[in-house]
């Protein structure tokens, strides 16, 4: 095996090794990303260690994994999940508060993991300048709930900067929960106990009513209700205590009842035939087409897995970019997207030049000569001329390969695209829109995210119906059209700065969104249609995967996928940023750098209007290989 020149390669496996035992999960997944770090299921992002290996850098990496692997060794989706909040804020003080006891937790059976999560903490205080803030309205309220779980839980000092924030908040703190706090020790090792603790903290602190209904008390009403609906025999079925006198006389009159119910048998015997000959009459003369019919079943949510469930759709939303900003915001927005990505415009110019000439090089005019009718061949009437018997020559103009032909970009709009990637991904599409546009190639613009974290009105539905098991999505999707295929580009171009807009990025659901897109191009008039998705990895809700199968959402993805390329009315490839999406699409190249997205998007792009099939397959990366034709 040819060894790494990468002298942080052996850094990034000794660290995924010990974030493995720490997690106590031998089949975790560990890589390393410039995107924000995070976990899903199995799989954990940590940051990038460049080959410098700066101190900061290692300490950062370090802290980071020792935090995500700790919640994913205390921590139960299942028990979160069932005491989680509804309100916003409620619900970020509940999650900090959680994460806290985890990395406490940590602390004391693991006394090292302390100093690597302080690293982490004081990189988060510096980086969002808490050292500086005067005002406690500058600093969300669950991270200096947080904090002080974890200085009371650890007796640990915080890091600079994080000791001021929670300073600010201090005083209000433990005013306000002086008498809840003191159970902090006795609660802290066991989820289910502190997850009450927290929502009794949140009610001291005024927020109790965003907690939703107690879990619990929801648990002891159904009880009851089951209690009640069990028959009492006592009082229900009561017992004859009668004496011997009448039990002598019910002996007496045996024989005549006995007799009397015979006659009441064969009377109701004959009233029921009757009845049943004047329904089948009636069921004879019945018209056929007057006969009752069943309703229709509901319509299957997706068409690529009629499984597949939506808990409510009704608060979903398909949305213009514009009906989100006013038109000032989306004008700042996409200024300050150009002022982020000015080094970068010249290296993306200079690719969508090559795509251009590319494009219009096959958009030239072709012929086919010597043909019995078409347009009369100018240059060959001298053969005729010389030769009265020579035949008159025709041409036939040979039709371009991407000529009447569309383009759909769908872009993920995730919380872990935030940054440089959503940057980078927005300017690409404003210059490929731009290019395609010249060549006559429509182009739409399409994003996918959801309307809310962690569930919205879906999951608060969902709570006030008593939490049915295995509810599918629950949470309110968001597809935005940044641009219809038919809208000039002029008209739309501030339109991308709205991926800018803060608060807009939340979690990703492919499988519908792509869904989405796909539908929305078979109602296309072109006749060849190109879907090109840029996404940073696997489809992510936590809501919806607190109380569905780990791969509810991976699977629909998959699905919708091998839907898509079965029917072969789209052609779908896809771009993986940080992420290796080819163990989803057949069609993928998976980017390591973000940077490299304008070049991937204009390859890919080029590649699907080449005319030699051996060219595309070798830039789309196709798998199978290449079938000849007849």
């Amino acid at each position: 095996m040819k060894k790494s020149d990468n002298p942080a390669d052996p850094f990034k496996k000794a660290l995924a090794e010990a974030t493995r035992v720490l997690a106590d999960n031998p089949d975790l997944t560990v890589s390393y990303s410039v995107d924000p770090a995070g976990m899903n299921g199995d799989t954990m992002r940590l940051p990038q260690v460049s080959r410098r290996m700066t101190r900061d850098e290692v300490l950062l990496a370090r802290g980071t994994a020792d935090a995500l692997a700790l919640r994913h060794r205390y921590h139960d989706a299942a028990v979160g999940a069932r005491y989680m909040p509804q309100g916003e804020l409620a619900r970020s003080i509940y999650d900090a508060m959680e994460i806290a006891r985890c990395e406490a937790m940590g602390a004391r059976d693991m006394p090292g993991t302390a100093g690597n999560i302080d690293a982490k903490i004081a990189h988060e205080a510096r980086t969002r300048a808490y050292e500086q803030i005067t005002d406690a309205k500058d600093v969300p309220l669950s991270v200096a709930a947080g904090y002080l779980v974890r200085t009371l839980a650890t007796g640990r000092a915080l890091p600079a900067g994080a000791d001021n924030a929670l300073d600010l908040w201090r005083e209000y703190l433990e005013g306000q929960g002086a008498d809840t706090l003191g159970d902090l020790n006795e609660v802290l090792s066991d989820q289910q106990a502190f997850a009450k603790f927290a929502r009794k903290f949140i009610t001291d602190l005024g927020y109790g009513d965003q907690l939703g209904e107690d879990p619990d008390q929801l648990d002891d009403e159904n009880e009851d209700e089951e209690a009640q609906d069990q028959p009492q025999d006592d009082e229900e079925n009561p017992e004859s205590n009668g004496d011997d006198e009448s039990e002598g006389d019910d002996a007496e009159a045996e024989p005549d009842r006995a007799q009397d119910q015979q006659m009441d048998q064969q009377q109701a015997q004959v009233s029921v035939d009757q009845d049943s000959d004047v329904e089948m009459d009636e069921e004879m003369e019945m018209p056929e087409g007057d006969a009752p019919m069943e309703p229709p079943p509901p319509a299957p949510f997706s068409e690529a897995d009629p499984d597949y469930k939506v808990f409510e759709t009704k608060f979903d939303e398909e949305i213009r970019a514009e009906d989100l900003a006013d038109p000032a915001e989306l004008e700042r927005l996409r200024a300050y997207l150009d002022q982020q990505l000015e080094p970068l415009k010249g290296a993306v110019s200079r690719l969508a030049n090559k795509l251009q000439r590319r494009l219009q090089a096959q958009q030239n005019r072709s012929w086919l000569f010597d043909m019995e009718e078409g347009i009369l061949d100018a240059g060959r009437l001298a053969r005729v001329v010389a030769n009265p018997t020579t035949p008159l020559s025709f041409k036939v103009e040979k039709d371009t390969e991407f000529r009447d032909t569309v383009v759909t970009l769908l872009l993920d709009n995730s919380g872990s695209m935030r940054g440089r990637p959503i940057s980078i991904a927005a300017i690409c599409a404003d210059v490929l829109a731009r290019t395609l546009e010249r060549c006559s190639v429509k182009v739409e613009i399409l994003g996918f995210t959801t309307r809310a974290w962690k569930g919205g009105q879906n999951r608060e539905l969902w709570l006030q119906q008593g939490r049915p098991q295995q509810p599918g999505r629950l949470n309110d999707l968001r597809h935005i059209i940044y641009k219809h295929a038919d809208a000039p580009w002029r008209r739309v171009r501030p339109n991308l700065g709205l991926m800018m807009k803060e608060g807009l990025l939340k979690e990703n659901i492919d499988g519908e969104a792509l869904e989405w897109a796909h539908r929305r191009m078979l109602a296309r008039p072109e006749a060849r249609k190109i879907l090109m998705v840029i996404s940073d990895g696997a489809p992510v809700d936590d809501s919806t995967l607190s109380v569905n199968p780990a791969n509810f959402l991976e699977k629909h993805l998959r699905d919708v996928i091998a839907m898509v390329e079965k029917r072969k009315q789209v052609e779908l490839l896809a771009i993986g940023i940080g992420h290796d999406v080819t163990r989803y699409y057949e069609r993928a190249v998976t980017i390591t750098d973000v940077e490299q997205l304008a070049g991937a998007m204009t390859e890919q792009l080029a590649s699907l209007f080449d005319a030699d099939p051996r060219a595309r397959a070798r830039v789309m990366g196709i798998k199978n290989s290449i079938r000849r034709a007849g």
